[in-house]
């Protein structure tokens, strides 16, 4: 770990910020884009789980690999940042709220978790009839068809919890802030960066992923602990691709193994049985 003291320390973490930028903006412009591109022209379930595949081991050596890289750097920059962040006025409020009177806080958290579970079934049943779902961003390609790609598709989302909270809650935020001395900066550098990295989705993703970013971050400043926003991410991401997959299409009922046809997409309805072989 740099010592915060040492004068090169701000130069080593802004040339450190410099490249990690230039190779994860010029990935997903070029890419990801060409990569999903590709993955929406697949009809085979063997080609769509290759490639599912193929993104959850480059993004956990990627996104997990350079999280312990660059706390490896800046580690020292993680504790006064969170300081730092809980100091502000909001953060501040909601934190003692947390901590003063946490009946009523959790109260408020289960009250949005029995609403949006309430949505989600309201949304599901209205769904399952259209046999379309409204999404924010072009991600409708990703949902899983069979049984085998519901599996690949619960993994990747406890994997995307896990490394990119790490990445974007923790580790970023932290060499930004080693490196300018800023936590606004820290903030709003690491929260647009998940944003842009999610180009492949389209505009619609790009907002929508920046969004629910900075509310992962205020998470996180108002909890006080990587956890909270890390299980926020695994649940959100296994609600688009488990329980939607599951509660409109019905691809629980469908065996990967047994088809010998394209997959239907998932705006054409998914038969209840596999086709026989």
């Amino acid at each position: 770990m740099l010592d915060p003291s040492w004068a090169l320390t701000r130069p080593l973490l802004w040339l450190t910020l410099a490249a990690l930028l230039a190779v994860l903006v010029l990935r997903a412009i070029h890419r990801d884009r060409r990569e999903y591109r590709r993955f929406k022209s697949f009809r085979l379930t063997a080609e769509r789980q290759r490639m599912f595949r193929k993104w959850l081991l480059e993004s956990f050596l990627q996104f997990g690999g350079l999280s312990a890289a660059l706390l490896i750097l800046a580690g020292f920059a993680v504790a006064p940042l969170l300081q730092e962040l809980t100091g502000w006025p909001g953060v501040r409020e909601l934190r003692g709220l947390l901590i003063h009177e946490p009946e009523v806080a959790w109260g408020v958290l289960f009250g949005v978790m029995i609403a949006l579970v309430v949505l989600t079934v309201i949304g599901a049943r209205s769904a399952r009839k259209e046999q379309e779902v409204p999404m924010i961003g072009d991600i409708s390609a990703m949902l899983p068809r069979n049984r085998q790609e519901l599996v690949l598709g619960a993994i990747l989302s406890v994997n995307a919890g896990v490394v990119e909270e790490l990445m974007f809650r923790l580790a970023l935020p932290a060499v930004i802030y080693g490196a300018s001395g800023s936590a606004l900066a820290a903030v709003l550098g690491s929260v647009l960066l998940f944003g842009a990295l999610h180009v492949y989705q389209g505009i619609p993703g790009v907002v929508g992923t920046t969004i629910v970013g900075a509310i992962l971050m205020l998470l996180y400043a108002v909890s006080g602990t990587i956890v909270v926003p890390i299980i926020v991410h695994v649940l959100f991401d296994l609600r688009s691709l488990v329980l939607i997959p599951v509660a409109v299409y019905g691809v629980h009922k469908l065996d990967g193994a047994a088809v010998a046809s394209p997959l239907p997409t998932p705006a054409d309805p998914v038969p209840t049985e596999p086709p026989l072989v």
